[in-house]
């Protein structure tokens, strides 16, 4: 159980760092829309890393 939820969060922070971090690294749009799409991915990694955490503590207490 433990190996099948690293692996579906490995693939979460992977999606999310292709399609969120590419888009700031390599926009052409103004610095702002960067800022909002930064702040924004950020905001997902701290909600996954909460999620990872509070999933791995109910695992380990089965």
């Amino acid at each position: 159980m433990k190996f099948l939820l690293h692996f579906i969060f490995i693939i979460l922070i992977a999606l999310v760092t292709f399609f969120g971090l590419g888009p700031v690294l390599f926009t052409d749009g103004v610095l702002q829309e960067r800022l909002w799409t930064a702040a924004i991915v950020v905001i997902i990694y701290i909600i996954l890393g909460i999620l990872y955490r509070k999933s791995i503590k109910r695992v380990n207490r089965r």
